[in-house]
């Protein structure tokens, strides 16, 4: 990758279309990235699978129940579409010592390819290589004979650049440290029927140059379901289902306390013209999210209950700190909506009747805190749909469906399986179209047990 264009839709792309809308108020979000080919076939529902060494990533709950030792890894040229020197690499292992339970882990690696730094007059200054990785140890223990519970601990490490841009001091890299928790319970109400959960990414904040701006670790909440519709000696058919909630609480600049305009106070709630970004009840108006230890909560209710009028602005523009103020006098374009150069600024104060409810863009602003239903949290739910079909321990086809609405993700996916002895292999395939930047990615595996 060559110019600074691609280098911008490469991160436009990864934010936007690996697992979770929601990881775009994230950082560190290539840990949501997919391992292992069969989980790709499957639509990435594996989290009450978790029977492999990829387990020590989907589900570490999942390793207490496997005895032994097993080697895993998987290589993927990542977003063809996009690019064609970015890859993603994972290695898994796991060992069963009696008395204690089941050791593990998994590294990770992600090469975005190489950049062109520019000056601040637009020069080329020479390349650069953006990469990504993580390493992770796993322990999982049983509960009881249908039962067990797993944890990780993981360390980060995010290169994004050799230096910041501008006048900005320091290297654009990041380390940082994390936790996994998971459970696993095989024969949930059903005999047939196992259940998985697992909170991920659970650690500090993740900074690069400014801590100012840290953004919260991809915590992410998922639920899985696996029910073994077939279960003969020569005939296995599975079908598993993952919902997956990201556990961010995020805010964009909004009127709390109802008074017109965002922030204006300090975090003592006195008036303030120099720290502005609180409202008279020290309450944050300014863009900003909740800790993880609120977030935990505050992220189911974050995009509809909390909060109140939205101050917005198209990309690229900056709001400008009023809610509304704006009429829409006539439909001069034609186009039935409201547009900048058909608004009009209001007469009076805020809260009078003649006062606009959109602002300078035309973009509706007073009254949007009550538009917003739990209907807008539960389309940030990704949901992942599979079917795992063996015979005879030794050939599997899969097929799945991976949906996520508000990031306009909806592909299919496929795969197979073979095992012999000890060795195994595993292709996955996600469908799509062509200008879909997941689409055609496959993904191969091979795994080794002794």
């Amino acid at each position: 990758m060559k110019n600074n264009t691609k280098k911008l839709v490469l991160f436009a792309t990864l934010l936007f279309s690996t697992t979770i809308f929601a990881q775009s108020e994230a950082g560190a979000i290539f840990l949501l990235i997919s391992p292992g080919a069969r989980a790709g076939g499957m639509g990435e529902a594996q989290v009450a699978v978790a029977n492999d060494a990829y387990a020590s990533y989907w589900n570490p709950a999942g390793l207490g129940f496997l005895k032994g030792t097993e080697l895993a890894l998987m290589h993927v040229n990542w977003l063809p579409n996009l690019a064609d020197d970015l890859y993603y690499d994972f290695f898994a292992f796991r060992h069963h010592v009696p008395y204690l339970g089941t050791v593990g882990g998994h590294i990770i690696y992600l090469n975005l390819g190489e950049q062109l730094r520019m000056g601040d007059q637009a020069e080329p200054l020479g390349t650069f290589t953006t990469y990504m990785m993580a390493m992770s140890a796993s322990y999982s223990s049983l509960l009881s004979t249908r039962s067990s519970l797993g944890i990780n601990a993981k360390i980060s490490y995010q290169h994004l650049a050799e230096f910041g841009a501008g006048g900005e001091r320091g290297k654009g890299t990041s380390t940082d440290f994390g936790f996994d928790i998971g459970y696993l319970r095989k024969g949930f109400l059903s005999p047939a029927l196992d259940l998985g959960l697992t909170i991920t990414n659970i650690g500090p904040k993740v900074a690069f140059i400014d801590a100012a701006q840290a953004d919260p670790q991809p915590t992410n909440l998922t639920l899985g379901l696996n029910y073994r519709l077939i279960d003969s000696q020569f005939n296995r058919l599975n079908l598993v289902y993952d919902v997956d909630k990201m556990l961010v609480a995020s805010y964009p600049d909004m009127d709390w306390d109802g008074d017109g305009r965002v922030g204006g106070f300090d975090e003592d709630g006195h008036e303030s013209s120099s720290n502005t970004d609180y409202n008279s009840d020290k309450q944050r108006e300014t863009a900003h999210t909740d800790p993880i230890y609120l977030a935990i909560f505050t992220s189911w209710v974050d995009d509809w209950m909390l909060g109140g009028d939205i101050d917005r602005a198209p990309s690229g523009e900056t709001a400008d700190g009023q809610i509304g103020g704006y009429d829409w006098n006539d439909d001069t374009n034609g186009n039935g909506k409201p547009d900048a150069n058909e608004m009009a600024v209001s007469q009076g104060d805020f809260g009078d009747e003649s006062w606009g409810i959109y602002n300078e863009y035309g973009q509706k602003e007073v009254g949007t805190g009550e538009d917003r239903t739990i209907k807008n949290e539960l389309t940030k739910l990704v949901h992942n749909f599979g079917a795992e079909y063996w015979y005879a321990d030794n050939f599997a086809m899969r097929f799945g469906y991976y949906y996520d609405q508000t990031g306009k993700i909806s592909n299919f996916t496929l795969g197979f399986g073979l095992r012999f002895a000890s060795y195994g292999f595993d292709f996955g395939y996600i469908a799509g179209d062509a200008e879909d930047a997941l689409s055609n990615t496959m993904r191969f595996s091979l795994n080794m047990e002794f």
